[in-house]
């Protein structure tokens, strides 16, 4: 299970990676991503949503069943410790696969409206050339043109200020990315930790069963 979210969790992180830099790559992650939002996609994706949710439930749910354990017994078995770990690195991997799943549909929507906005800018800087050139061969309707050509610079404007703010929600993003990137880098030393962990108190288990096992037999002999 653990080996399976991590593995999510490093695609959804290059994923990301990949939609915030224009390589050919990005083309192939905003197709297959355009793919997956038709038909059925949609529909699988929250269904997947809602099964991780309810796995993260039962792992919070767990984790406040082991506190309350522990509560009673005034401290934690080495047996509830490993259990309490697991549960608690489960529930976060699967915390931040959720969110780096947000993270990659609001970059998507972001690439998908740059894209629109710079074939809008495009077209008004041609129809603007368009106008432009109609002026100064010495068109009739001078006055209506400036007007429209005013009308299309305001256009412009307006364009690169929502551009100059996506970019900057893209670079959030991108920041947001590698924050991730480097918590997942330490949740995955904290899981090698955790099996170092459980491994020597299974050592000790066995040790502790041996002596009790030993002195049984001493008693009988």
């Amino acid at each position: 299970m653990i080996q399976l979210l991590f593995a999510v969790l490093s695609a959804e992180v290059v994923v990301a990676v990949t939609l915030l830099f224009k390589t050919p790559l990005r083309k192939l992650v905003v197709l297959g991503l355009d793919r997956l939002k038709r038909g059925r996609g949609p529909v699988m994706v929250k269904t997947v949503a809602g099964t991780v949710l309810v796995v993260l439930a039962s792992s919070l749910y767990s984790i406040a069943k082991i506190s309350s354990g522990s509560a009673e017994l005034g401290a934690l078995t080495p047996t509830d410790q490993v259990l309490m770990s697991r549960h608690l690195l489960e529930a976060s991997l699967m915390g931040y696969s959720l969110f780096l799943a947000l993270i990659i549909d609001r970059l998507h929507h972001y690439v998908r409206e740059l894209r629109g906005l710079r074939k809008s800018m495009e077209a008004v800087l041609k129809q603007n050339r368009v106008l432009e050139e109609a002026k100064t061969g010495g068109s009739t309707e001078v006055k209506a043109l400036d007007g429209m050509i005013a009308s299309l610079n305001e256009q412009i404007n307006q364009l690169k200020s929502e551009s100059e703010d996506r970019l900057q929600e893209a670079k959030a993003a991108e920041a947001r990315a590698a924050a991730l990137k480097k918590q997942s880098e330490d949740l995955l030393l904290e899981y090698d930790r955790l099996l170092e962990d459980n491994q020597n108190l299974r050592n000790q288990l066995n040790s502790i069963d041996n002596r009790l096992s030993f002195s049984d037999a001493k008693k009988i002999a």
